[in-house]
């Protein structure tokens, strides 16, 4: 691999096997079409939240290491459930209505302090139409990023750290983009922030931000970035995880069946691989979160470069 994301000029497996599947198993079609049982998960999670940033906010700032704790073992899965319901709604896959969609995913961002939800929407589904294609797939990484992390232990575990904020840097790539749903989602969330610090306190807000990061970096949960995508070599470039903390996660695990019908909500993407398990019987897959965040960290051989890039084109893929 040395200092270059793996090339490929084959087009991203997911359109074909998709065709495949939706031949072979006609029934697969009763999977697509809105949960909007997800807005209730949303709400219940944006909730549970507050409440939690409330009761650590009233102890102070003295107990900041509480604050710690609690995004650890509790913060950062209720976080990174609320990204997928984002990340749901990106798809239009709670409401039928696309102003629903992107309401939902407003509120399902407020506890994330750092507003990103329609942001997300607009990168994310990019991501599908021009997977690997590294102008407009900002899931790729930025090649100074890849250059300067590589594979180095500590640059790894750093990068995973400041995940969100690089993930940020990374939007600049598209250039300018601002439209009235972006402003209003930043808007809310900023003025959400303020009322947290005035009615809840500093350490409220210091719950609610490492909640934030550890749900998308340096936390088992946060493995699912590495786990989508970053491969050891050029055969397979997308990648499931079959594992406990699917339970917690809505599901996110099953990124392979989720990248070939985006249009099944995370509900029932298990259904669809156990309508067509030959199609995903011969994947390589992830078992545990925890044992990948470790071996990418620490393995010299999963580098920052670890990712397919294909040429670009203005047609989409997906």
């Amino acid at each position: 691999m040395g200092n270059s994301f793996f090339v490929t000029h084959l087009e991203q497996p997911h359109r074909g096997r998709a065709h495949a599947i939706l031949k072979a198993h006609p029934d697969v079609r009763r999977l697509i079409g809105p949960n909007p049982w997800t807005a209730l998960v949303i709400a219940t999670l944006v909730c549970f939240q507050l409440s939690i940033a409330w009761l650590i906010g009233s102890l102070g700032l003295g107990y900041w290491w509480l604050s710690v704790i609690c995004a650890w073992l509790i913060g950062a899965f209720a976080n990174h459930a609320l990204y997928v319901g984002i990340h749901d709604a990106a798809h239009d896959l709670i409401f039928s209505r696309r102003f629903a969609n992107k309401l939902i995913a407003i509120v399902a961002d407020l506890p994330n302090i750092i507003p990103g939800a329609l942001a997300f929407r607009t990168f994310h589904l990019k991501h599908h139409s021009h997977q690997g294609q590294h102008a407009d797939d900002l899931d790729m990484p930025n090649h100074f990023e890849a250059r300067v992390v590589d594979n180095r232990w500590y640059g790894k575990a750093i990068w995973l750290l400041l995940f969100p904020f690089v993930a940020m840097v990374r939007s600049f790539r598209f250039g300018r983009y601002v439209d009235l749903w972006l402003v209003g989602n930043f808007l809310t969330v900023l003025a959400f922030d303020v009322l947290i610090f005035v009615y809840f306190g500093a350490n409220a807000v210091l719950y609610l931000v490492l909640s934030f990061v550890f749900a998308l970096g340096l936390h088992p949960v946060g493995a699912r970035w590495v786990q989508e995508h970053y491969t050891l070599d050029a055969s397979q470039e997308t990648f499931s995880y079959y594992g406990p903390l699917n339970l917690l996660s809505m599901n996110v695990g099953y990124h392979n069946e989720h990248h070939d019908i985006p249009s099944i909500p995370w509900n029932r993407l298990p259904r669809l691989r156990a309508l067509a398990p030959e199609f995903y019987r011969g994947l390589e897959y992830h078992r545990s979160w925890t044992r990948l965040l470790v071996r990418f960290i620490f393995d010299p051989k999963y580098s920052i470069y670890g990712r397919i890039v294909r040429p670009q084109s203005s047609s989409a893929d997906a």
